[in-house]
């Protein structure tokens, strides 16, 4: 590690004005960004821990039927709320996020922000219609997340709360890579009365995406037979040493049939 300096601050608006600091960045539950700090890929200058602040945590349920979930609220709390709210595939996502260590400490709008490629959440929040919110403004999903550890938050910007619709079915099946726990290839998938939505990540080059045919089809007959003949091209798809594009391509159906028998 290295010398930095380091703010708790009580309050959203104490952590925005901390932030103002040239090269300080947000710390929430740090899985992600204490490993990049010890391994020299990022060097701010200031940290500034969201850990502190309690009017960003917490799980409640809106009059609009969305799971509004607190920016700060970590993982674990996730997976018991969102069982006693309706949305099983929520839970389902967040009870195998890493281990009970992470599962303690980190939170969602860390996971969101950081917007890691092979992240759990941004697939439920693409499959949702979710909407994230910040303490500047609200932005939809679907215009949320840019690329590979990119998305629409402007310098300092914070996540304060997600609010993610609950769906009348939900599932999510991941492909784990054992080391990590990450997805090789994660899919949500997320039922409504008038819609269907497929969340895809770990995949792609890109990010997280939906799959589009695929809520197409499964709007019309919800059963994974509707799924069957589908496929989406290699071309774009993540190749490394766990899996080549080609794999991953496959995956991807195989994951969404998987999803969608569990979520009937």
């Amino acid at each position: 590690m290295y010398n930095f300096d380091f703010e708790r601050p009580k309050s959203v608006a104490d952590a925005v004005k901390a932030l103002q600091t040239e090269e300080a960045q947000p710390l929430g539950g740090g899985q992600t960004l204490i490993p990049t700090l010890k391994q020299r890929l990022a060097m701010p200058s200031k940290l500034v821990s969201l850990a502190g602040i309690d009017e960003i945590k917490g799980v409640c349920k809106d009059d609009q039927n969305r799971l509004c979930i607190g920016g700060g609220t970590v993982h674990r709390v996730i997976a018991e709320k969102a069982m006693s709210e309706g949305f099983p595939g929520l839970t389902g996502l967040a009870s195998k996020i890493g281990d009970p260590a992470v599962r303690n400490r980190g939170t969602i709008g860390g996971s969101l922000a950081n917007n890691d490629p092979s992240a759990c959440y941004p697939a439920a929040a693409m499959a949702t219609g979710a909407t994230i919110v910040t303490d500047r403004r609200e932005i939809a999903a679907d215009d949320y997340f840019k690329g590979l550890f990119e998305t629409a938050l402007e310098e300092g910007e914070i996540i304060t709360e997600v609010k993610m619709p609950i769906p009348e079915a939900s599932a999510y099946m991941k492909f784990e890579q054992p080391a990590s726990r990450f997805p090789l290839v994660g899919v949500f998938v997320a039922r409504f009365s008038d819609r269907v939505g497929v969340g895809v990540t770990g995949a792609s080059e890109s990010g997280v995406f939906r799959w589009t045919e695929a809520e197409r089809a499964l709007g019309s007959d919800f059963s994974a037979d509707a799924v069957k003949g589908l496929s989406v091209p290699a071309d774009g798809m993540i190749s490394d040493l766990h899996g080549t594009a080609e794999y991953r391509a496959h995956l991807v159906g195989v994951m969404t049939r998987r999803a969608v028998a569990a979520a009937q």
